[in-house]
């Protein structure tokens, strides 16, 4: 299923900083496992994953450095910072809490929709 870009924007940088939560990671290499751990739901493509991976650097979250790739190449390595850990505790927390209040209007975990009462039918 394609979610929609504006679902995307806010879960895309919150599952990146949680993967880095882990340990550092190069670029193709997060794409590789946002598609593979999500079942392709998360699967954003580099022309998506690098811009937002320099956003989230010039806010300080995540840090790069620069290592030499077994063919010889410049690869760029990505790691959280102190600062992108808090920011990912708060976010995994706003995500539970709506999670939850989606939960209460019916809409299941696994993303189907349940059917929710008619407008102006009520206790």
């Amino acid at each position: 299923m394609k979610i929609e870009r504006e679902l995307m924007r806010g879960a895309a940088p919150l599952a990146v900083l949680s993967l880095l939560q882990n340990g550092e990671m190069y670029g193709y290499e997060l794409v590789k496992a946002l598609a593979q751990r999500t079942d392709g739901v998360l699967d954003l493509g580099q022309s998506t994953l690098y811009p937002m991976l320099y956003n989230l650097e010039a806010k300080g979250l995540i840090k790069s450095r620069v290592d030499q790739a077994d063919t010889g190449r410049p690869r760029k390595y990505y790691r959280l910072t102190g600062k992108g850990e808090k920011r990912l505790a708060r976010d995994k927390s706003q995500w539970a809490t709506l999670s939850e209040a989606l939960g209460k209007l019916g809409i299941a975990s696994s993303g189907a929709a349940a059917s929710l009462p008619a407008a102006g039918g009520g206790a």
